[in-house]
């Protein structure tokens, strides 16, 4: 397949960051301004979301199941309603979606810096799920709209985007909540707020293809009778499952291996540091070396792959012998295969996610992207939900049982699992949008 891209870990950064710079100026401007605002969404997002649950339970005093209600409302208000913003965003198009969810997560972070009741603490964080409904379909639709035949650069440079935002923001929100977290709520509306007038302003209206407009529950129909797209849908929720572990299993892991609460921290901490700068420095290169070299489908099943193989190390170091150093050296190996999963699992996604994203379009048929992108989250939120529900039981199970290896081998099975189905969907041609399909244009 050729040599393996410059730019990821060997000594070149540099040049990675300007063939990102690169690409990101053969855009047009509105693509420009969606790559910013995606990067200024998830900067305010994550420098206050890792910092409420203390604020609700240690500043404000909440009972342990009250913080999990106004978590779970905002969760809940977000995954269950994208299908929504998803068919909104197709009708009206995607720039009003995307300055209405701006303004209103503005006004739920503003809301969160004030109130302290609650039911009001309740409605800011419906509003902040809400918001992401809104936005977060139409967004993905403008990009693919208007990158046309290369949806899959754009995506790869969105994410680009989007981890440097996941990077940077508790960065920020750590240097604020020392401070108050009110003060950190306060920016993360700020930073909104900017958000909503700069798109306001200067980004471009788009809308799908003009075309007589239906009924929405006969436009959903359409969706959900889509075989292809709900195939795939569901073929990729395992993926997301996947994903989802470095923000569960991985951080419990290293706490359970750490001495003490500060190397449990600084041991999350890097797993999340080096997660992001892979991400940042190698995602534009890696795709567009793929792109020249592999199919789509095979390329998402190497990233499926990738994602199996990553919860080996884990695996192996749960049921070798431990290593009895001691010391930072030692602290250092106890973590290391947790880290290199996580890495492993960086790097499945950045192959995967650009031609993913691609691969909706191409199943949509170009109708209804955005209803398309919306029952699309909704369906991975939801298999995220009981992914974690499985995840923690199998951790509970190999506690019990005295099995340490058993969660790595159940999430490695569910990644090849994945990656058997994709490659069924392929061969029986169902990587191709149904042209039978009667889904209206609009």
């Amino acid at each position: 397949m050729g040599p393996v891209p410059h730019g990821c870990g060997s000594g070149r950064g540099g040049a990675a960051v300007r063939a990102t710079l690169t690409q990101y100026r053969s855009f047009d401007r509105a693509i420009r301004l969606l790559l910013l605002n995606q990067l200024g969404i998830n900067l305010g997002f994550y420098m206050l979301m890792p910092y409420l649950a203390d604020h609700l339970s240690v500043g404000l005093g909440l009972a342990g199941w009250l913080v999990g209600l106004v978590l779970g409302v905002r969760n809940l208000s977000q995954q269950g309603m994208f299908l929504v913003g998803g068919s909104l965003a197709d009708r009206f198009g995607y720039k009003p979606l995307i300055v209405a969810g701006c303004a209103l997560r503005t006004a739920g972070f503003g809301l969160l810096a004030v109130v302290d009741s609650l039911p009001a603490l309740v409605v800011a964080s419906a509003a902040t799920g809400f918001a992401g409904a809104l936005f977060n379909p139409a967004v993905r639709a403008y990009v693919a709209h208007d990158a046309g035949e290369r949806r899959v650069e754009a995506f790869a440079l969105f994410n680009v985007f989007y981890q440097t935002g996941i990077l940077v923001g508790p960065l920020v929100g750590v240097a604020l909540t020392n401070v108050d977290f009110r003060v950190t709520a306060g920016v993360a509306a700020i930073v909104f707020a900017g958000l909503t007038v700069l798109q306001a302003r200067e980004l471009p209206s788009r809308r799908a293809e003009s075309g007589r407009a239906e009924r929405v529950l006969t436009e959903w129909r359409a969706v959900l009778t889509n075989r292809p797209f709900l195939l795939f849908s569901l073929v990729m929720i395992g993926s997301y499952v996947l994903q989802f572990q470095v923000y569960l299993s991985l951080p419990l892991e290293i706490r359970r291996l750490a001495s003490n609460e500060t190397s449990a921290t600084a041991g999350v901490a890097a797993l999340f540091a080096t997660s992001g700068l892979l991400a940042v420095l190698c995602q534009v290169r890696f795709t567009a070396w793929l792109k020249q070299r592999v199919p789509p489908s095979r390329a998402m099943a190497l990233g499926l792959g990738l994602m199996s193989v990553a919860f080996l190390p884990p695996g192996l170091a749960a049921v070798l012998p431990e290593v009895g150093t001691s010391g930072w050296w030692g602290t250092v190996i106890a973590f290391a295969p947790v880290v290199l999963c996580g890495l492993t699992l960086t790097m499945g996604t950045l192959v995967l996610y650009p031609f993913e994203m691609d691969t909706i379009v191409t199943l949509s048929g170009n109708r209804l992207v955005a209803t398309h992108y919306g029952l699309y989250n909704t369906l991975s939120g939801l298999g995220i939900t009981l992914g974690n529900l499985g995840a923690g039981g199998a951790l509970d199970l190999a506690r019990d049982w005295g099995q340490p290896g058993l969660p790595w081998l159940t999430l490695g099975v569910v990644g090849v699992a994945c990656v058997g189905a994709l490659a069924f969907l392929e061969r029986t041609g169902r990587l191709t949008a149904d042209v039978t399909a009667k889904a209206p244009v609009v």
